[in-house]
């Protein structure tokens, strides 16, 4: 019988055809992270007061904090002793071998997939607003999107973290000016209860909730992905994961609280592609400044949209330069050193789901279709790393920890537990059970091409190199 894996070994040659240059501070991390995740303040999250009414939404949005602060502790602590592009592949291939570091980085690779998939969906609406075209048009919208933004990231590096830090910076200032504005105006009775109550759909409503509560987070855990253009990342992945969580637990906050809090109330919002043009409407007047508006709305989709394109690009690469995916995927241009074939790749697959969803004829919104779908990748991976981190804790004690989780074990348990419970809910809802189930197939499919063809193909990467290092395999 043949060997369960086969490895080839990483030649110079190869190795220097995957090459990625280092540029990225704390500052670029902190924009990184952020960026990925501020889309989420603007499109998605509004899903959920459908769901769970005002006061369910908020008690999901309480659970999901408690699971990020978890996340962002226990890969706080990974990233530093494991600093490859991997990121949660690299973590579990040390943890539980090849197989595990496949499955997990598997389920990254369809969330980082997805979550683009989802936010130009939410720019196709907000453009369609501002140049007055008809739904019809959404997917040249989407295609549109796709090209600029995968364009940008074909670049270079620099020019990736230049566009991500400006453009979080103004959605932040977007999402302040908001808040100024719809603070006078809330009213917790009037426009965020209404005649509903707080949990209005009750514990199963809050439950519903989840998967939009993790919206506001989700994408926050891709920073580890850039740990080998980083500067110093043994140094800077843990400051910029804490300074970016506290920054979105800030903003996720206050945006549901005062979206849903003022005209035209939690009910409205809810059922909108567009919650935050609908608040600066109640600001600043419905006709005013209409187009205005709409635009500051796509700047924070498209600094999510830019940042989890990079983050799919460098998943792709590390693993198809490991040889879990096909290996081409991973070569990089000679000058510029992005991994253009994988943006290229990801892009192609996460447009062709979207129209996919769209020409189904599904009743339920694409967008929020595609959100369960991105979170089901997600939480599969959430878990899968928070196992990871227990396995390390117990296996390798003595493996150097430049930081070290301060919610240790009892934190990674606790995200384990959230996840899985918010896992088994994406299946409760029949309006959206379709695009996870759909999800569910990829993910099997993902793991027969593995049985059959990645194991074999196999390449001693940096992170397969020091997984087997580690665990003299």
């Amino acid at each position: 019988m043949p060997p369960p894996f086969e490895f080839a070994h990483a030649t110079e040659q190869y190795l220097a055809a995957r090459t990625l240059r280092r540029h990225a501070n704390v500052l670029h991390l902190w924009a990184l992270g952020v960026g990925a995740v501020i889309s989420g303040d603007f499109f998605g999250w509004n899903f959920g007061l459908v769901e769970g009414g005002f006061g369910g939404m908020l008690a999901a949005l309480g659970i999901m904090t408690l699971l990020f602060a978890a996340l962002c502790s226990s890969i706080a602590e990974m990233s530093p002793a494991l600093p490859h592009a991997g990121g949660a592949y690299s973590f579990a291939r040390t943890a539980m071998g090849p197989w595990g570091g496949y499955v997990t980085g598997l389920a990254e690779n369809m969330e980082y997939i997805l979550t683009p998939a989802v936010i130009v969906v939410g720019l196709g609406g907000y453009l369609g607003s501002i140049f007055g075209t008809s739904s019809h048009w959404d997917p040249l919208w989407w295609l549109l999107c796709y090209i600029v933004f995968v364009g940008f990231n074909m670049v270079g590096v620099e020019l990736s973290f230049r566009v991500s830090l400006w453009i979080t910076l103004c959605a932040l200032a977007i999402l302040v000016l908001f808040f100024v504005g719809a603070a006078p105006r809330f009213n917790l009775h009037g426009w965020a209860l209404g005649a509903h109550g707080w949990f209005p759909n009750g514990m199963a409503g809050t439950l519903r909730a989840l998967p939009f509560a993790l919206w506001v987070y989700l994408g926050i855990e891709q920073l580890p992905l850039a740990a080998e253009e980083a500067h110093d990342p043994v140094r800077d992945m843990p400051k910029g994961l804490w300074l970016g969580f506290a920054t979105l637990v800030v903003f996720a906050f206050l945006t549901i609280i005062l979206n849903a809090g003022i005209e035209p109330g939690a009910v409205l919002v809810g059922k909108s592609d567009e919650p935050l043009l609908l608040g600066f409407r109640t600001i600043f007047g419905p006709f005013a400044f209409a187009k205005v508006l709409a635009l500051f709305a796509c700047t924070g989709l498209a600094a999510s949209f830019h940042s989890i394109i990079y983050a799919y690009g460098r998943q792709i690469y590390s693993l198809s330069r490991a040889g879990y995916f096909p290996t081409w995927l991973s070569v990089t241009s000679g000058k510029r050193q992005t991994p253009e074939r994988a943006l290229i790749a990801g892009s192609l697959l996460g447009y062709g789901v979207a129209l996919a969803i769209y020409f189904a004829g599904q009743k339920s919104p694409t967008g929020a279709v595609l959100l369960n779908m991105a979170v089901f990748g997600a939480v599969i991976a959430y878990i899968l790393q928070m196992v990871s981190f227990l396995r390390l804790r117990a296996r390798f004690p003595k493996l150097e920890r430049p930081y070290r989780s301060p919610l240790g074990v009892a934190g990674a348990m606790a995200a384990i537990l959230i996840a899985a419970v918010t896992l088994g809910t994406l299946f409760l809802n029949p309006d959206y059970r379709f695009g996870v189930v759909g999800a569910a197939i990829w993910f099997l499919l993902g793991i027969l091409y593995f049985q059959f063809v990645g194991r074999r193909n196999l390449v001693l990467a940096p992170e397969e190199k020091f997984a087997r290092e580690t665990r003299r395999e």
